[in-house]
Order: structure tokens, then C-alpha cells, then sequence
């Protein structure tokens, strides 16, 4: 008779709460999550196999040379389900997604192709609805799309609607943002609430409804950052948007990218009552949940209240705070200190909260 250890991989540990099984033959939905099981796939697949010294940085875009002036360049791809949602649509997440990614180097956002492959049958009015949405996100944002491609699959091999866009972005100041020139002492800034687009997703797939207005968050952040840039400049260190895997993935990034400690405050964490109460409903934690309108800067802390002033003095960041510091032991990973008092790691997400939140 075959053990259960035989029948059930996630038992080899022994018996108590199963670990979770992260080696699989074929590809999995927590492998687009943002947490540790997309970060070795992008590892062990992507970077090992077109390995160069620009991929290695593992930023949110490329730092290009080329005849003496620097760019930006990013891509990413969208297949939000649902395709419209209360505070946006996958045309402007898209849009904004990719402005955000050039943004956080410091670049200036200036063009953005647009890539769509349309599953046969998709209303002509609905697809006309996401490209004017598109257009709009990219006038406020201050962006051109220049070029794209359209492609259809028959009815059935798609699900409505995916849209891949890249940016290229100018890169006009001296210094860029890079999670390797984080230092101890250093403060971890956020632009406010978290775990807004992620609840709104879930929330409008599922049928939820839950006490208080829920919405995206998602915004070009690509003004509020030059607003930051301007007052303190080079104090900000490193910066990058928490989508999929939430300000947990982000924080344990820049650990590991930078061999810091990180430790946060439970009692600083901005999030909404309604979105709160939503998480615990659902099991859920803010800390993992998707935001698609939100920076984290880790800024030098000398200039931590200047840049918290500029943050909050721009419409996109009122509710700032100060999360937390970069320690100085000489380990890494994430700690957070609970309202009791007592201390937790904050690890990388291993499987999957919610897929196709962006």
C-alpha cells in the first residue's frame, strides 16, 4: 500500500502542516504570483538562459547606453480578469503599469507600444472602450504610444482580451535609483494605502461585496516621483512599485538584492478599513496583496521628512508614511514588528493569493 507521503508530495517534510511544493514539471499559476516560485523560474529559466550584464541588475527595466544618453526600457504584459473593474480597466492598467516600471529608475516615461491579442468573438464596443481608456492614461501620464501589433485566436484559445505594452524612458539625472545602493540607516517610504487593487480584483471576480467602497489604486507615478526626485534627489536610493507579491515581495527583493536587513512597523502599515476587514475575512494579508498605484522608495535618512513632505504634498501621496529602516545586522530578510510588540518575518510568498491581478 503506497504511504501518503507517496501519494502526497507536500507530506516529504513529515507529518504537521504541509510545506509547500514549489518544484513542478509543468508550469503553475504561482508561477506568475510575484513571490519565491516566479522568482526562480525568472532565475533558473529566464536570466540563466540569456544571461548579460544589463539582465543581471534585475530591475523593474533596463539602463540602455547609447550615443552618449541613457534609457530606460521595460515591458510588461495584462491579463486582469475581470477586464474593467471600479477605478480602472486593463487598457489603463496597462499604460500606467508600464509608465510606473520606466519611472522607477528615475527616467522620464516618453514612449509605449501597445501589443493586444484579441480572442475571436470579443465586442468590437468593449475593445473600442479599453484603447480609448488607454489613450487617456497615456495623456495624463505625459506618453506617446507609437507602434504596437494585433494578433486574434480563435474563440476559445484566449480569454477575451491580453495586452503587452513597453516603454522607453530618458534618463536625464546624474544618479539612478538601483537596489544596490541601498545602506543601513536608510528609511522605507510608501505613497499610501496598500492592498487596494488586489481586494477590488478579487472582490469583482468573486461576487463579494463588503462594507465601504472599494477601488484600484492604479496610477502613472511617474509625476509624483519627479516631485520626490526634485526635493531630495539623490537620497532616494532605490524605488519600486509593489504589484503581484505586495510590499512583501518588493522588501524581500531589495534584501536580497542589497544583503540588508529590513524591518517595518505593523502600526505604520496604511491600509483601509474596508480592505482590512476584507483581508481577514478572506485569510488574507495586506503585506502580499497586489497595489498598482503605489512607490516604495528606500530614501537616506537625513532626507527621509523632506522626502515624506514631497510625497505628501502631491495628490497621489497624501496618506505617505515612513513603513520602516534598513538595519544593521549582518543578515537579510524582512521583520516586522507587531502591534504587541513582538517580531515576525516577513518571508517571500510562495504560492498563489490570487492570480491575474494585473
Amino acid at each position: 500500500m503506497m504511504s501518503d507521503k507517496k501519494k502526497n508530495p507536500a507530506m516529504q517534510n513529515g507529518p504537521g502542516c504541509p510545506m509547500p511544493v514549489t518544484r513542478h514539471e509543468t508550469v503553475q499559476l504561482a508561477h506568475g504570483s510575484g513571490g519565491k516560485m516566479m522568482n526562480d523560474l525568472i532565475r533558473e529559466m529566464f536570466i540563466d538562459t540569456f544571461d548579460n550584464p544589463l539582465l543581471r541588475s534585475q530591475e523593474d527595466q533596463a539602463i540602455i547606453e547609447n550615443g552618449g544618453r541613457r534609457w530606460a526600457f521595460s515591458t510588461d504584459s495584462f491579463v486582469v480578469d475581470p477586464l474593467f473593474f471600479p477605478g480602472g480597466d486593463i487598457g489603463e492598467l496597462a499604460v500606467n503599469g508600464t509608465v510606473n516600471d520606466v519611472s522607477m529608475s528615475g527616467a522620464r516615461p516618453l514612449f509605449l507600444s501597445a501589443g493586444f491579442i484579441i480572442e475571436e468573438g470579443f465586442a468590437l464596443q468593449e475593445l473600442e472602450r479599453v484603447t480609448r481608456s488607454m489613450s487617456d492614461a497615456a495623456r495624463r501620464a505625459g506618453v506617446a504610444i507609437v507602434t504596437g501589433d494585433t494578433k486574434v485566436v480563435n474563440k476559445g484559445k484566449g480569454d477575451k482580451l491580453f495586452i503587452n505594452t513597453s516603454g522607453l524612458g530618458a534618463i536625464e539625472r546624474p544618479f539612478i535609483p538601483q537596489a544596490r545602493h541601498i545602506r543601513p540607516g536608510d528609511k522605507i517610504l510608501i505613497n499610501g494605502t496598500i492592498a487596494d487593487h488586489g481586494i477590488t480584483i478579487l472582490s469583482q471576480r468573486e461576487g463579494l461585496r463588503f462594507e465601504g467602497a472599494m477601488q484600484s489604486d492604479t496610477a502613472a507615478l511617474n509625476d509624483l516621483i519627479d516631485t520626490v526626485l526634485n526635493a531630495v534627489g539623490d537620497a532616494v536610493h532605490a524605488m519600486r512599485d509593489p504589484t503581484r507579491g505586495g510590499v512583501a515581495a518588493t522588501l524581500n527583493e531589495f534584501s536580497a538584492a542589497a544583503g540588508v536587513m529590513i524591518r517595518i512597523e505593523e502600526d505604520k502599515l496604511p491600509v483601509r478599513p474596508a480592505v482590512a476587514g476584507a483581508c481577514a475575512f478572506l485569510g488574507l494579508d495586506p503585506l502580499y496583496v497586489a497595489n498598482e498605484g503605489k512607490v516604495i522608495m528606500v530614501v537616506a535618512a537625513d532626507k527621509a521628512e523632506a522626502a515624506l513632505e514631497a510625497m505628501r504634498g502631491h495628490s497621489l501621496g497624501r496618506e505617505s508614511v515612513i513603513l520602516g529602516e534598513v538595519g544593521n545586522e549582518p543578515h537579510t530578510g524582512v521583520m516586522l514588528r507587531t502591534r504587541i510588540g513582538a517580531w515576525r518575518v516577513v518571508d517571500m510568498l510562495v504560492g498563489e493569493q490570487l492570480p491575474r491581478i494585473c
